[in-house]
């Protein structure tokens, strides 16, 4: 039994390199049906990442590990996800310290800019919120994205 299961072992592990020599030595040519996207390499929030690069400017790393402080941006992004508004708008950046929150990054209209800014005003309060949102003509931020 076991020299018949090696036989076979070895017949399927020859078959497995077997090349028909007529057509080994064709070319292949890729199809259209497998064209891949490639996409464009330009940076562009070049701009955005060199501002946050300063000490001036809040980042998700300046936020602290005060227990109100991350119930408060738990709090806005909840509403935010549970809305109806753009994929970017659910990724907006919420930072919050000290009770004073910061919103930053691209949403898909100034309506939904607005939205976001309401929202935090009415978890953190009106003098709380610093909106930095910026509102993006990249046609990937549209609400059905």
């Amino acid at each position: 039994m076991r020299i018949l299961s090696l036989s076979l072992l070895c017949c399927i592990a020859s078959a497995c390199g077997y090349m028909d020599p007529g057509t080994a030595s064709q070319p292949t040519t890729p199809t259209t049906s497998h064209k891949v996207s490639i996409p464009d390499p330009s940076p562009t929030n070049t701009g955005i990442n060199a501002r946050d690069r300063t000490d001036v400017t809040m980042t998700p790393f300046d936020q602290n590990e005060n227990p109100k402080d991350i119930a408060t941006t738990a709090d806005i992004r909840k509403r935010i996800v549970g809305s109806t508004m753009s994929v970017s708008a659910g990724n907006t950046k919420i930072m919050t310290r000290n009770g004073k929150v910061t919103l930053r990054g691209p949403v898909a209209t100034s309506a939904e800019k607005s939205q976001i800014d309401v929202i935090a005003k009415e978890v953190a309060g009106t003098d709380n919120v610093d909106n930095q949102l910026e509102v993006s003509s990249n046609p990937s931020t549209s609400p059905e994205n």
